[in-house]
């Protein structure tokens, strides 16, 4: 299908797929394992990291926190998300993800975990519209400032042990020097209000911003994760997303479990996409149409995958300062749902220590 070359990957994927399937972003699971086996057996067109702190990346002696960010190229179109309430750091932090060489910078302005929205970051945004427009502005202007010339090293609170990490992380992934020229997309994700329905106010705080793409949890804060997602209120954003701002690529959230369920939201909400989260666990499938998750189904062993994922996790952190197993343990229990002796075999899997063991376990259950 042919398309305007000045339209950003958010519109080029809307153009030639006729929607955006997106992997969600996920706070202690979509790391850079688990995000490489969805996209490898999930060919969805999107992913996004787990979202970092961006004062933690200023401020924190340590640079593991750019963990969150690592990627390779099999995974773009990849989207960084990043949460906070300072401008000064979102700005130092976007032009850092600039020089990483991300498509997009995603702004968390949903979390409603209270460590996050106690503190003003995340969903707590939602209360301080002023605040959030401010924070998509300093992302913009770190973006655009890159793109001219601005460099990482110009930056004062990030230090050049942070530098040096991030050297070395391109290097191990394999990803060329960035082009300034091409400038990653600003989005936001976010909630439909605090403990209501607040989306006739919130919204147009977020379409004023030009935003490429504003992505929308069908819950409040107050509900967390909680009840369902309300579809009909993310319905209502659509139509106000694109009578205010038709440029922006406009995605909902919550409780979709498999691609044939987000084609109909699109159709029954007006939406350009759809985000899947909870879904995925143990299931990569999920993004695949019906007759290829069928196909998938009989041609994979969805243990050797399993195994699959937790050599690439001890690949990617094995070396690192501070590595533990234990992060991949979840990831493996989700495998386990719906095989025989599923609570036997996880409760092996979950107190597994490498790949080694997981092999064992699986092959001693005739899975592998």
């Amino acid at each position: 299908m042919a398309y305007n070359t000045h339209m950003n990957f958010w519109q080029k994927i809307k153009a030639e797929k006729g929607m955006i399937l997106a992997l969600s972003p996920m706070d202690g699971v979509s790391d850079y394992p688990f995000r490489s086996i969805s996209k490898k057996y999930g060919q969805m067109e999107l992913v996004f990291t787990e979202f970092a702190n961006v004062e933690g990346v200023c401020l924190s002696k340590s640079t593991q926190i750019l963990n969150h960010f690592d990627f390779d190229n099999a995974q773009r179109p990849l989207i960084a998300q990043i949460f906070g309430k300072t401008p000064k750091y979102f700005k130092q932090v976007a032009v850092l993800l600039c020089e990483m060489g991300v498509d997009g910078i995603d702004i968390n302005m949903g979390c409603p975990a209270p460590t996050v929205s106690s503190h003003g970051s995340g969903a707590g945004l939602i209360r301080t519209p002023d605040l959030a427009r401010e924070i998509i502005k300093a992302v913009q202007t770190g973006v655009q400032e890159w793109s001219e010339g601005l460099l990482l090293e110009d930056c004062e609170d990030i230090s050049t042990q942070t530098i040096a990490a991030l050297r070395d992380k391109k290097k191990f992934f394999a990803l060329e020097d960035a082009d300034r020229k091409r400038q990653p997309t600003v989005s936001v994700k976010t909630r439909i209000g605090i403990a209501d329905d607040e989306i006739e106010s919130w919204l147009p705080n977020l379409t004023q911003m030009n935003l490429a793409a504003i992505s929308l949890h069908g819950r409040t804060l107050k509900q967390s994760y909680s009840g369902r997602s309300n579809w009909e209120v993310i319905a209502k954003a659509t139509a106000i997303v694109k009578q205010n701002s038709p440029n922006t690529i406009f995605l909902g959230n919550g409780d979709v479990l498999d691609y044939e369920e987000a084609k109909q939201k699109v159709i029954d909400c007006g939406v350009d996409g759809v985000l899947i989260g909870r879904a995925s666990f143990g299931r990569p499938f999920v993004f695949l149409p019906s007759k290829q998750r069928e196909e998938f189904l009989r041609t994979h062993n969805l243990f050797a995958i399993a195994l699959e994922h937790a050599k690439l996790y001890e690949e990617t952190y094995g070396q690192k300062e501070r590595y533990n197993f234990l992060p991949m343990r979840k990831h493996l229990a989700w495998y386990t749902k719906g095989v025989e002796q599923a609570a036997l075999i996880r409760s092996e899997l979950v107190r597994s220590n490498s790949a080694t063991e997981v092999a064992e376990i699986l092959k001693k259950h005739q899975l592998i």
